[in-house]
């Protein structure tokens, strides 16, 4: 069962030759879930060949244009590549407007329809096999985080475990890996804990950007296979950063470290750096955090299952 991250933007505040504003997409078993939508996104979804008229969600942030000013183009692109299903959209209460002001000012056509959702803390969307959480950051405009967790799945089903114990091949093996009981050739009840394993927990997604640094955020990304999390400024930029409430690449992998994530990418990278200093960045972080990588545009990443 694939899980991908697809980075789109790294860039904050202002788009750069090669590096996009902040955006990232999520690809699982077919279903698309975009995090942001700034300035670009568009074209790193064409030279990434991913098929946005498939989008099922869309999570921003915040209201800052620089992860919101591809959202317009997002949203009449859809509709030229004849999208019929629904788009949901979560995101702050100032969304809706953004939404509904731009699609009358420009007299959008769209032929599809655009559910809007205000984000609260807590859980925002829930199928059997996953859910998607926000939580509240603290930006300059009302701002949030996102964790995309699977739920856990069955253990290992043993079948010499089942053959020992009277269960031979058959669709009796099927009933004992979807929890339900069974009764064996000898007569006796045969329960899935005698065969299967321990539950393997599932993969985690966090996504987090545009706030100060906040002890609560590491509970709320604890244990995330990957961590794509701003590291906007270097240790000598400190105050620049309280001051704008964004974070350093160093509290960024603090978070890391206190959740137990397994990695760290940093993004939404301040356009002072150019692509070689990025270094200082990342190598500030990897003190607190070795697993720390620079995300880079159109990056790949794939999360494997756990077994």
């Amino acid at each position: 069962m694939n899980l991908e991250i697809f980075v789109l933007g790294t860039s904050g505040m202002m788009p750069l030759p090669g590096r996009f504003l902040t955006s990232a997409l999520l690809r699982r078993e077919g279903e698309l879930f975009l995090f942001d939508c700034g300035e670009g996104t568009q074209i790193s979804l064409k030279m990434l060949n991913l098929k946005w008229k498939k989008i099922s969600a869309i999570f921003i942030s915040h209201m800052h244009a620089d992860h919101v000013t591809g959202l317009p183009g997002m949203l009449m692109l859809s509709s030229q590549v004849d999208r019929s299903e629904p788009l949901t959209i979560y995101g702050p209460k100032k969304l809706h407007e953004y939404i509904h002001s731009t699609r009358k000012m420009l007299d959008m056509y769209i032929n599809y329809e655009i559910i809007v959702k205000s984000v609260e803390e807590g859980v925002i969307l829930e199928t059997p096999e996953y859910t998607i959480e926000a939580f509240n950051l603290d930006h300059t405009k009302p701002c949030v985080g996102y964790t995309m967790t699977e739920k856990d799945r069955p253990g290992m089903f043993y079948p010499e475990r089942a053959l020992a114990l009277g269960v031979p091949k058959g669709p009796q093996w099927s009933l004992l890996q979807k929890g339900e009981p069974v009764t064996a050739e000898n007569g006796s009840l045969v329960t899935s804990d005698m065969v299967m394993g321990p539950a393997r927990s599932g993969r985690k997604f966090s996504y987090v950007t545009d706030t100060l640094y906040m002890d609560s955020i590491a509970e709320h990304v604890r244990d995330s296979d990957l961590l794509l999390c701003e590291g906007m400024f270097d240790d000598s930029l400190l105050e620049s950063a309280r001051e704008k409430k964004h974070m350093s690449a160093r509290q960024a992998a603090t978070i890391a470290r206190d959740a137990d994530v397994a990695s760290l990418g940093l993004f939404h990278y301040s356009p002072r750096y150019t692509n070689r200093e990025l270094k200082i960045l990342r190598d500030e972080a990897r003190e607190v955090f070795p697993a720390t990588f620079l995300a880079r545009d159109r990056q790949i990443i794939e999360l494997a299952l756990k077994e």
